[in-house]
């Protein structure tokens, strides 16, 4: 499927990225060896020759005039929209904690050098939680500012199927003069009811979209799913209009977001980008596959895929926050960098110190990399450890704006604006997760004390002692598991039930013990073992 002419005008719509992303590959290197030539990134030492000193002050007052124009374009824009700051929220796809340059425990092969900067410049939270152990119920919770739970989103399936469309979620809630668009993964209902869409960004309060519906995964090269069958069509949507894509998928979406800033640096925008960088399936430009080989030699070949594709993820927050720095909007711009859940075993994610992965309520299921940066209203450089969850980007960027939810809507996230500017320390009494009666697992954190529960089984751990979760404190502190488990159960009372069916609680009727549990439980350790890295198509290099 080839690239209609409204895809071609999205990837050109930036000068300084011409003719849009034609091969995979096609910019340069970003690492401690060489840096990227995204478009507004500054050119740095490694690039620099000798000139006479004609030409050296010839070219440097013309950087100073450039410097000038852009300052006041920036000043322009941002006192046409009386201070409201644009909202930009990027979201990777299955990133280890340890994944990222900013966490002290991360592995000599991991550079980041682009989210290393943002977390210089902006806030680090050490503990920063998000609503689901999976990618759908996060990017659900996400969207509403609540527990997806108490719109049936408990799993994947729930939320890959898409929960009611009348419900207002995060665009629909801003100021009607923001522009905004979502780029990237939606996993928030399917398509199957095309050409009416009702779960479709679009459909959802987004203005402009470049997007996939999907499951889960896509292919990095040409329009497929994760398993690349054509039942599994996986097509892009520019709105509602289908389409492909050329090239390298994270690259291509980087490139949306940069065309996006562009064409709306002089009023206020929310800008989305859902990357599924790094899901799978592991795949990766050869060039850079080649250069990690190099580079780490003994490298497990999982392990060499998975740098790749995070470097290609990395270039591309670089080149948006290079942007935003180019446009002049920089200062104005609260900018949220997340994951969806902790990093999956089968994509050889590395969530050092933290027990459990991907699909687990254990700390490397749902602790992440949680950055936050807006420097007109608080300063950078700095670690929080307070727990904070991803329920609180819609209500901090509503704070933000000074904006109110529909009526009636009360959010389970608090804003993140009195820990950031240093007004308070303290910010959630406590923090639920449920993966309801399909399979039985939730978890409760008050304090320091965590309450993990799996089916009957019940462990107390003190976070603050023990951040790796390896010693069961439930025998010692047995007044403590009760108190913690009362708590959970008024949690959960008023939750709906799934919406794929059986009950939010294991053990009811037509939950976790029921026989079509044990089915979809089967069915989904059978796709599991599909999407291993045996499994995926060659990651090495794109189909012929």
């Amino acid at each position: 499927m080839g690239n209609t002419a409204a895809d071609r005008a999205g990837s050109e719509a930036n000068p300084a990225v011409p003719g849009g992303n034609r091969r995979a590959g096609r910019f340069r290197i970003a690492s401690k060896r060489r840096i990227a030539w995204f478009p507004g990134m500054p050119p740095t030492p490694s690039r620099s020759r000798s000139r006479p000193p004609f030409f050296t002050a010839v070219r440097s007052g013309r950087r100073l005039l450039a410097a000038l124009l852009v300052a006041v374009a920036g000043g322009t824009a941002a006192a046409a929209r009386d201070g409201r700051p644009n909202i930009v929220v990027i979201l990777s796809d299955d990133q280890g904690y340890a994944d990222i340059g900013s966490n002290p425990h991360h592995r000599p092969e991991v550079a980041t050098p682009h989210l290393d900067a943002l977390a210089r410049e902006g806030v680090r939270f050490t503990q920063g939680y998000i609503s689901g152990p999976v990618c759908s119920p996060t990017r659900a919770g996400l969207m509403l500012g609540r527990y997806q739970q108490r719109v049936g989103v408990y799993t994947a399936g729930d939320g890959g199927r898409g929960f009611d469309p009348g419900i207002p979620i995060f665009p629909a809630m801003l100021p009607a003069d923001y522009a905004s668009i979502a780029i990237g993964k939606w996993h928030l209902g399917l398509d199957d009811d095309y050409p009416a869409l009702r779960w479709h960004p679009i459909s959802r309060g987004f203005k402009e979209s470049y997007n996939f519906m999907g499951r889960g995964g896509h292919d990095y090269f040409r329009s497929t799913g994760v398993k690349g069958r054509d039942d599994e069509s996986a097509p892009l949507y520019r709105g509602r209009e289908r389409t492909g894509f050329q090239g390298y998928l994270t690259t291509r979406f980087s490139e949306e977001a940069v065309a996006f800033i562009g064409r709306h640096r002089a009023e206020p925008f929310f800008l989305y980008l859902a990357y599924n960088a790094v899901h799978a399936p592991a795949q990766a430009p050869p060039a850079d596959l080649d250069r990690i080989r190099r580079e780490h030699p003994g490298l497990g070949e999982a392990r060499v895929i998975l740098m790749a594709m995070l470097h290609h993820l990395d270039l591309g927050v670089g080149a948006v926050v290079a942007k935003l720095k180019a446009e002049g909007v920089w200062g104005n711009t609260l900018l949220f960098y997340l994951t969806d859940n902790g990093g999956p075993r089968g994509m050889a994610a590395d969530n050092t110190p933290l027990r459990g992965h991907k699909a687990s309520l254990y700390e490397g299921g749902i602790r992440t990399p949680f950055l936050v940066s807006w420097p007109a209203r608080f300063p950078g450089g700095r670690t929080i450890d307070t727990p904070v969850l991803s329920l609180d980007l819609l209500p901090t960027a509503l704070d933000a704006i000074g904006a109110a939810p529909p009526a009636g809507t009360v959010f389970d996230g608090r804003s993140l604006l009195p820990l950031l500017t240093g007004a308070t320390t303290r910010h959630h009494d406590r923090l639920h997760w449920s993966s309801g009666g399909l399979n039985g697992e939730w978890a409760v954190r008050e304090g320091d004390w965590k309450l993990h529960a799996l089916r009957d089984q019940r462990e107390l751990i003190n976070l603050a002692e023990d951040p790796a979760e390896a010693r069961n404190l439930a025998a010692e502190h047995p007044e403590k598991v009760r108190a913690l488990t009362a708590l959970h159960e008024a949690w959960l009372e008023p939750m709906a039930e799934p919406i794929t069916g059986g009950s939010k609680r294991w053990g009811a009727a037509g939950g976790g013990d029921s026989q079509r549990a044990k089915d979809r439980a089967a069915k989904k350790a059978s796709r599991k073992q599909e999407r291993t890295p045996g499994k995926q198509p060659s990651p090495a290099a794109p189909p012929p």
